[in-house]
């Protein structure tokens, strides 16, 4: 197992989390089963992954509801993460809200529904245009001095926003995604994180299962799933970017490895600051997710995985 340091110097953490998300929203929602993802998380545990990542706006609320509830009696064994500034109404539109207001109502409101007195790491869900980063990030330090947060973190930032954020209070962490076919952060942002020992979480590290080789077309999306909205996955699209599965699927079979691992494995090898989040409502992609930190990969693997094809339309 391969272990690292959530901020550079909290608390220790096994390299790859589990993003929980999918347990209760946007995946497969005629598949959810709360009792089933409890024991997930209970066996994630067991495999030494203590790095558990919620938010209140997955279900919204519920997911934060179903962490608490499989954490209790176990909330030592893990680094409890969660994040505020993001809301959904009725029809899944989500907008940001970084008023100060907000942020403390919210993380007071998620303690609540996790069973919990703090959380590890309290991360604000999205940059509000409308609220100066200044403002909404002194709230989330104003958190850590009050012994409701022990570290607080940012998603999906650029390098000015993180700048701005550490002239306030450290940034222990930078969410966002990053995968096989999202690869962005790698510009700027993960350089930037890497060289400050911030820890970077990608979430959809798995192209939000795409790059497993398991949707070969739309048709083989559950019929509830928020995939089915995304440019990415559509008819014309997921054709397109059949190509990209492929190559994985190659190379993990030459490697004697899985897809997933070997998508993992590729995140891994760049920054020892990187960890990645992948989620899973299943004990066998659980543990497939998880023996990742023992997958290796050959030179020429990691050299076919670096020049696999753009994807074919946006993320969102």
């Amino acid at each position: 197992m391969r272990y690292t340091r959530l901020g550079g110097d909290g608390p220790q953490i096994r390299a790859i989390g589990l993003g929980c998300m999918g347990m209760s929203w946007g995946y497969d929602e005629d598949a959810r089963d709360d009792d089933h993802s409890v024991a997930v998380i209970h066996r994630a545990i067991e495999l030494g992954c203590n790095l558990l990542d919620t938010a209140d706006l997955y279900g919204p609320f519920t997911n934060e509801r179903l962490v608490g509830r499989a954490l209790r009696g176990r909330r030592d064994q893990v680094a409890l993460a969660t994040k505020g500034g993001l809301l959904a109404d009725g029809r899944r539109a989500v907008h940001r809200n970084g008023r100060p207001e907000h942020l403390r109502a919210a993380c007071e409101a998620s303690l609540l529904r996790l069973g919990v007195d703090h959380v590890d790491l309290y991360q604000l869900h999205r940059v509000d245009p409308a609220v100066p980063i200044e403002e909404s990030w002194g709230t989330l330090a104003e958190l850590v001095a009050e012994g409701k947060a022990r570290m607080i973190g940012l998603s999906e930032v650029s390098v000015d926003e993180i700048r701005r954020a550490e002239a306030i209070h450290p940034v222990a962490s930078v969410q966002s995604e990053l995968s096989l076919w999202t690869r962005e952060p790698l510009d700027s942002v993960l350089p930037y994180c890497t060289a400050k020992q911030i820890t970077f979480l990608p979430f959809a590290p798995l192209g939000r299962g795409f790059l497993t080789g398991r949707f070969a077309g739309t048709a083989d999306l559950p019929v509830r799933d928020g995939r089915r909205n995304l440019p990415r996955f559509q008819p014309d699209t997921i054709s397109a970017n059949q190509e990209i599965a492929r190559r994985v699927v190659r190379i993990s079979s030459e490697i004697g490895s899985t897809p997933a691992q070997v998508a993992l494995a590729w995140l891994l090898a760049l920054a020892d600051n990187v960890v990645p989040i992948p989620g899973t409502k299943t004990l066998s992609h659980l543990e497939d997710n998880m023996a990742a930190d023992s997958t290796t990969l050959t030179a020429d693997a990691r050299s076919a995985l670096d020049a696999l094809p753009e994807p074919v339309g946006t993320r969102y």
